[in-house]
């Protein structure tokens, strides 16, 4: 008997797109973030909240909470 195909269980490539967005923007925020100065840590965090909003809007299909 021969084992089963592995299926993809990921099947939302949207919200994968936007996760990956999110995740290797923080990773360089982690790794840069002693050397940034101050604007480039306020645009950071900005960005990251927007990664996040985009991510709830993404798997709910309805907007971030206030």
């Amino acid at each position: 008997m021969s084992p089963k195909p592995r299926v993809e269980r990921r099947t939302n490539r949207p919200l994968r797109e936007v996760l990956d967005d999110l995740l290797t923007h923080a990773r360089d925020v982690a790794r840069r973030a002693k050397a940034m100065t101050s604007a480039e840590l306020d645009y950071a965090q900005q960005r990251l909240e927007w990664l996040a909003d985009e991510v709830w809007r993404t798997a709910t299909g309805d907007e971030p909470p206030p």
